[in-house]
């Protein structure tokens, strides 16, 4: 082996240098080209994760700045809505300024799906008591059936044990209103030759002495004939399903309602835009 490796130091090959040369490149190459690729995949994968992992974080903050903007959109929307809204009951309050009447904000609900309550931020301390009617520029939506010190609970329209004197707007025709449990009310006691459409207006009738006389009730959404009276369903004016903010009316005093408006965004722009006068009384 000694002199085998003499030899292939001491010959050399036409241009390649001496062979001892050529068998140690052809031996380690091998291994120099796995050791290469080995080290740059690693080098290759390290750059990699510490970009994606760089990028992953980017994402992130992106991500949670999107869902902060998002949640300050809600924010900012729920508080030009509740600003309508205030409006329009500070415009309601206006226009009924001899009518004593309180505002209050709805706090809570009943947990009970058998029953349609709710309950306000307005109790006896301010002059809150039983009875009293509950409504919002829209129409009605209950009366108060137990009032507290602090809070005080109503029992909405659409209560099966809720009742309202009522008559169509039109005809004049007495009927009372009560509650179903479900989304629409029933007028009741209505013959069958009477003569009722659908879309005819829903007032209240003052019968009751719970609700002042032509406040919106609602307006009539279904018509069947019925044994011995027509079976009427009635849509309420007032957003039952969505009360944030009501007026408790503290005086069985008529409202000054000269007409209801056709919808609730022309009203407040009739009733909110400068310089036009109001309605001459009758």
């Amino acid at each position: 082996m000694l002199q085998i490796l003499l030899l292939a130091v001491q010959i050399r090959r036409d241009s390649q240098g001496r062979l001892i040369r050529v068998w140690t490149v052809g031996a380690v190459s091998p291994f120099e080209r796995v050791g290469n690729s080995g080290v740059t995949g690693i080098r290759g994968a390290w750059n990699h994760y510490f970009a994606l992992q760089n990028t992953s974080r980017e994402n992130e903050r992106l991500l949670h700045e999107n869902n902060t903007l998002k949640l300050q959109i809600n924010q900012l929307q729920s508080k030009a809505a509740e600003a309508d809204r205030l409006a329009a009951l500070l415009n309601f309050r206006k226009s009924q300024q001899s009518v004593p009447m309180l505002g209050a904000r709805v706090i809570g609900a009943s947990a009970d799906t058998a029953s349609q309550t709710a309950y306000l931020d307005r109790g006896e301390r301010d002059g809150i008591r039983r009875n009293m009617a509950v409504i919002t520029p829209d129409g009605v939506v209950g009366k108060i059936i137990e009032s507290y010190r602090d809070t005080s609970q109503v029992l909405l329209l659409t209560d099966k044990d809720s009742g309202v004197g009522s008559m169509l707007a039109d005809s004049r025709i007495q009927s009372p209103v009560g509650g179903t449990g479900e989304p629409l009310l029933a007028m009741k006691y209505v013959a069958n030759d009477d003569a009722v459409n659908l879309g005819d207006r829903v007032v209240t009738s003052g019968m009751d002495r719970i609700f002042p006389r032509d406040l919106p009730v609602g307006t009539v959404a279904q018509i069947k004939p019925g044994n011995p009276f027509k079976q009427i369903r009635i849509r309420p004016a007032a957003k039952l399903e969505s009360l944030e903010e009501v007026i408790v009316l503290l005086s069985l005093q008529p409202l000054d309602l000269k007409k209801e408006p056709e919808t609730p965004s022309a009203g407040l722009a009739e009733k909110t835009a400068p310089g036009l006068p109001r309605p001459e009384k009758p």
